[in-house]
């Protein structure tokens, strides 16, 4: 698996590479002119310098082409392109807040102001809101409006603009599940490197979560009961499960409507159980009957989770976009009083639709 992980970290920086490399070429290639992306209402879209502008048709000056008449009859949309780097092979990939997430994980780079989203998954709904160029806020949900979660996103940028750091925080609570006694968090950092088009980020943090059961922990100690039958006489509320989280993902262009998007977590988590040993004690003169003495000892529960989550999102426009992904889980456990050792993997299946607003 981590011979896995460190192919697609190298996989990711070769393709950035060279996709930063196209982008250099065209934007030094071209000339000093605005530069406009003019849709057809079929889906046709041209790339080039509009020479002529009229009531009934536009000229416009293309790379490839020449020189174009287009009827304004014809036309769905005209979009000034801000930066030339967007251009690709001779296409326009468009930009917007859904660059900054991958499948479950976020990038370091910002949601920019007014750029807010909204993201559907077949889970529940979620939505981002940009309270400035450097900080986000968000709110996530099932269905059924439980469990609720608030996320919040500081980035940090740097003298290079391919490289940004930025500080996370997920938490949460049960809601109406369990009456509102579960809740939990994951407080991250991560570091992004390339554009938001192509880019490879490397994260970690430190995930706990109680899940406000009503079973709670047997405490330590040894108690004594006059038959084989145990009953707790002291409980403590359910342990947490804690541990760290690492993560890499990662995005890049594979056409100027539809990217390959690979990500993944790996979380190591440990919870405290408890053991019970009894032992018949022999009835003596002063006590006629068999009692019992039950010894309670704690032990730590350690699981490792991994997800792997490669797909293919697709970007029909500036405002929308669909996202498919071949999500994995797989689980490793092992308890440290017996030595005993499970593992087990199962899929989830994931479908995403982005809303630009």
């Amino acid at each position: 698996m981590k011979t896995l992980l460190f192919s697609l970290f190298v996989f990711f920086l070769s393709t950035f590479s060279n996709q930063a490399a196209a982008q250099i070429n065209f934007a030094d290639s071209s000339n000093t002119e605005q530069l406009y992306v003019i849709k057809r209402h079929d889906g046709v879209e041209y790339i080039g310098k509009i020479l002529i502008d009229n009531a009934r048709e536009l000229l416009i000056e293309t790379e490839n082409l020449g020189q174009i008449y287009l009827p304004k009859s014809e036309i769905k949309s005209i979009t000034r392109i801000i930066n030339k780097k967007d251009i690709i092979n001779g296409e326009y990939q468009q930009d917007g807040p859904f660059t900054t997430r991958y499948t479950f994980t976020t990038n370091a780079l910002p949601i920019k102001k007014g750029e807010n989203y909204a993201m559907i998954n077949l889970y529940g709904p979620e939505v981002h809101f940009a309270m400035s160029d450097k900080f986000s806020l968000g709110v996530m949900s099932s269905w059924i409006v439980s469990p609720m979660l608030l996320a919040g996103k500081y980035t940090i940028n740097t003298k290079n603009e391919k490289i940004n750091f930025s500080l996370g925080t997920l938490m949460g609570t049960s809601g109406y599940l369990n009456n509102f006694r579960g809740y939990g968090g994951l407080h991250f950092a991560n570091v992004t490197f390339g554009s938001r088009m192509n880019n490879v980020t490397l994260a970690g943090g430190y995930a706990y979560l109680q899940p406000g059961s009503k079973n709670r922990l047997d405490a330590e100690g040894t108690y004594y009961s006059e038959d084989q039958y145990f009953y707790s006489y002291e409980r403590i509320t359910s342990p947490l499960i804690k541990g760290p989280i690492f993560s890499i993902a990662g995005i890049t262009k594979v056409g100027a409507r539809a990217s390959f998007v690979f990500d993944s977590m790996i979380g190591v988590f440990s919870q405290t159980d408890s053991k019970r040993t009894s032992t018949a004690i022999t009835p003596t003169v002063e006590n006629d009957f068999n009692s019992y003495q039950h010894v309670v000892t704690h032990y730590e529960n350690k699981t490792t989770a991994l997800f792997v989550m490669p797909g293919m999102r697709f970007q029909s426009t500036e405002r929308r976009a669909f996202q498919v992904s071949l999500a994995g889980v797989s689980v490793f456990g092992w308890a440290s009083n017996e030595g005993g050792s499970y593992n087990f993997s199962f899929p989830i299946p994931m479908c995403s639709w982005f809303f630009k607003f």
